[in-house]
């Protein structure tokens, strides 16, 4: 494919600064039981390219669903004239150093291809572990899905640049709701699609895979006795699955050049944070190390070169908490004169690549989980998002978790239901007093994070250990 969109390339005949292809190619199947039962087995394919040229300084965009040097050479012209008629009008004029050459290639790790289980064999496990969430009668419903996707990218420009990128990777979630009267509670596999994962069909079938399923279900009613969640400013615990909507939402959303730079204010919301921030901004406490990183193995999305071909490396995105870098593209990097990182991404061929997190984390402390429940007189260990709520600058948020245990004198007690805490970012990120080890440190992902006009639903992980906050307003409520 790299030999025939380098031909392609060179027989495009538009008078453009810099032309680049890229051609995407991605199979995606979902399977979902309820109650045992399956609701749906889903298969797509789809391919198509996208063209991105540069004139006179701006740039401009066009897909096609063909492959074909004549639906090339039309979508390019497309693009030329789009980006022709911008550039009375453009703000900040870019230049061929945003698109660097490059050559390389990146493929996902795995152990068992995905079509090495056929769809029965799928259903068939996922109604097991049904069955086995159904642990009560009071169990009214269970869930299990899984989702895989096969995607290949092929990257070209003008000036040399040929990427070859192969992702396959594997979402899966299974719940329980349990029901007694008017009380409802629901408990799932680390919060909604939260195991999503590069790699194969060992992602599922795991060692403690039958364990994990029984725990949720007893946890589900476990849940219907439970002492509601006090209201009460303590130190909170937060576990690593719980954590990765934490920085998803107070660090990788707000730390996006467009936002800053406005781009997105209208859609999706802006930032508290400014320009005039970086290298500045005591973000959060001095153990508070957070790096963007898609060179993590298996992690959600992790990628050798994003989709305009700059190489992604690990970067400090915050450092003994104070801001170093955004999450912003070689153009938006060149546009607000800050440092950034390789995030230019698009959800498909038919997307142009915009600012997006990726691999976003915490890196690990020195604590072990013993130790850190051992070191807390008073507080509240919670785990697994169920809500979320966060202004459109980022700044104060409220979030409730699904299952949670009280800290008394070093040790984990009452089980508590509906937990829910709230802070603003700052405030919150200041208040982290403890950052477990290696031990404890574990990514999760969703390939549900929105952004964009038209919207772009993308994979973004996040790996964290278990944090300790100092003096949070804790608080009950479903």
């Amino acid at each position: 494919m790299l030999s025939e969109l380098t031909k392609a390339i060179s027989q495009l005949n538009i008078p453009a600064d810099w032309i680049g292809i890229r051609a995407v190619k991605e199979t995606s199947r979902s399977h979902y039981v309820r109650d045992g039962l399956p609701q749906s087995n889903g298969q797509s394919l789809t391919m198509g390219a996208m063209l991105e040229v540069m004139v006179n300084g701006c740039l401009g965009y066009a897909a096609t669903n063909s492959l074909a040097l004549p639906s090339l050479q039309n979508a390019a012209e497309i693009a030329y004239k789009q980006a022709l008629a911008a550039s009375e009008w453009w703000i900040y004029p870019v230049s061929e150093s945003i698109r660097p050459k490059v050559v390389g290639e990146y493929k996902s790790p795995f152990l068992e291809p995905l079509d090495a289980v056929s769809p029965g064999e799928i259903n068939d496990l996922l109604i097991r572990i049904c069955q086995k969430l159904k642990i009560n009668d009071k169990i009214v419903q269970t869930t299990a899905t899984v989702a895989t996707s096969d995607k290949e990218t092929w990257f070209v420009s003008s000036n040399g640049s040929e990427v070859y990128q192969k992702i396959i990777a594997l979402n899966t979630h299974f719940g329980a709701i349990a029901q007694d009267g008017a009380i409802v509670q629901p408990r799932t596999n680390n919060g909604a699609h939260a195991n999503s994962y590069q790699g194969g069909w060992e992602l599922l079938k795991t060692d403690n895979l039958w364990h994990r399923v029984q725990q949720v279900g007893e946890q589900a009613l476990e849940l219907l006795t439970a002492e509601e969640c006090p209201n009460i400013r303590t130190n909170l615990v937060l576990a690593p699955d719980q954590m990765m909507l934490q920085i998803h939402e107070s660090i990788g959303h707000p730390l996006e050049i467009d936002r800053i730079l406005g781009d997105e204010r209208n859609y999706a919301g802006g930032s508290f944070v400014t320009k005039d921030d970086f290298g500045k901004l005591e973000y959060g406490s001095p153990l508070m190390n957070i790096t963007f990183d898609p060179t993590v193995e298996g992690e959600f999305a992790s990628y050798g070169f994003d989709d305009t071909g700059a190489v992604a490396t690990k970067e400090y995105v915050i450092k003994k908490g104070i801001l170093q870098r955004g999450l912003g593209s070689l153009e938006s990097q060149a546009r607000a004169d800050l440092p950034g990182v390789a995030c230019a991404r698009a959800s498909s061929w038919n997307r142009p690549a915009i600012d997006r997190m990726a691999n976003l984390n915490l890196e690990p402390g020195n604590a072990t989980f013993d130790e850190i429940i051992a070191g807390i007189e008073h507080g509240v260990y919670m785990e697994s998002n169920r809500s979320w709520s966060i202004d459109d600058r980022r700044y104060k948020f409220q979030f409730g978790c699904e299952y949670a245990k009280l800290i008394e004198n070093g040790k984990l007690t009452k089980t508590l239901r509906n937990p829910n805490y709230r802070a603003t970012t700052p405030e919150f990120w200041h208040s982290l007093i403890q950052v477990g080890n290696n031990s404890n440190w574990q990514m999760y992902g969703t390939p549900f994070c929105g952004k964009g006009e038209p919207n772009q639903a993308i994979w973004v992980g996040h790996g964290s250990p278990v944090c300790v906050f100092a003096n949070v307003e804790v608080f009950g409520g479903g």
